[in-house]
């Protein structure tokens, strides 16, 4: 089927799961021309499919089943469906278009297997392989959708997804430790004296202050050295890392002084469209 025959509903689909489901990789999109944003959508609404398995099954196995689904439409085992899923329909095309890699989104499948079991997240070292897995994978390939040379982008991609990453695990604390489940690293928790179970129980202790400001830290550097990348892939390139900016803004947020880390303070969209807006006109994404 060519691209032009390519049923609408497909694309409303995509669009509408990543709005609903990560409005700011969905606005972001809206600064990049058509059949590039066309494509990023598949890819986040992919992402989306993956991330929400971990909330859509009550026992490991079958989450299991369903990401096995999507290496084994990856890897090309899963036929007639494949097509039938406007998500899969809309990532085949966008990796056939654009001859995408098939091994990062495998491997995002793959690595996201870590969400449905509640083991926590052990080092520091093993939450930035989980997240150039996840959050840095993704930025890559968007960098490609816009053009990118692969080192180029797969470079700035690393950082600025390690630095994007560290920040949502921080916001997500209340959603996780409600559910028993860590993905602050249990050597930094250790590190710091601060008990396990006391984030479990919604505890906010200063020794938990000063793990998430080793983990904001930690981000602050990444996305330092992400900004610097940035000047070195073409403007048309940019839009891909806007995402960062969101990082960067988000991260701010979460580093206020006093702020208890266990509230649920998303920001609204109307703030996010004018933090994405602002960044992309600002020097680092226009010169």
């Amino acid at each position: 089927m060519s691209a032009a025959a390519a049923p609408p509903d497909n694309v409303s689909f995509c669009a509408d799961l990543v709005r609903s489901h990560d409005f700011p990789r969905y606005a972001a999109t809206l600064f990049t021309p058509a059949a590039e944003r066309r494509a990023l959508l598949a890819l986040y609404a992919f992402n989306v499919e993956i991330v929400r398995v971990r909330d859509q099954v009550s026992q490991p196995l079958p989450g299991e089943i369903r990401l096995q689904w999507w290496t084994d439409m990856l890897s090309g085992h899963v036929h007639g469906s494949a097509e039938g899923n406007p998500v899969a329909a809309e990532l085949l095309r966008a990796i056939r278009d654009f001859d995408l890699p098939v091994e990062p989104l495998s491997l995002l499948a793959d690595e996201h297997q870590f969400d449905l079991y509640n083991d926590p997240m052990p080092t520091l070292t093993a939450l930035e392989g989980y997240l150039a897995a996840t959050s840095s994978a993704l930025l890559g390939l968007a960098g490609r959708v816009m053009g990118a040379p692969p080192d180029a982008a797969d470079h700035l991609a690393r950082h600025a997804g390690l630095a994007q990453g560290i920040v949502q695990v921080i916001a997500n604390l209340p959603r996780d430790a409600a559910h028993r489940q860590l993905f602050l690293p249990q050597q930094v928790l250790e590190s710091h004296g601060c008990n396990m179970e006391d984030v479990f129980a919604g505890k906010a202790t200063p020794n938990l202050d000063a793990v998430l400001e080793q983990l904001a830290g930690e981000a602050r550097q990444h996305a330092t050295t992400a900004l610097s990348l940035l000047a070195q892939v073409p403007p048309s390139v940019r839009p891909a890392f806007l995402p960062l900016s969101q990082a960067q803004a988000d991260l701010k947020r979460l580093s206020q002084p006093g702020r208890n880390p266990f509230a649920l303070l998303p920001p609204s969209r109307l703030r996010t469209l004018w933090t994405l807006w602002r960044a992309s006109r600002s020097r680092e994404f226009t010169k």
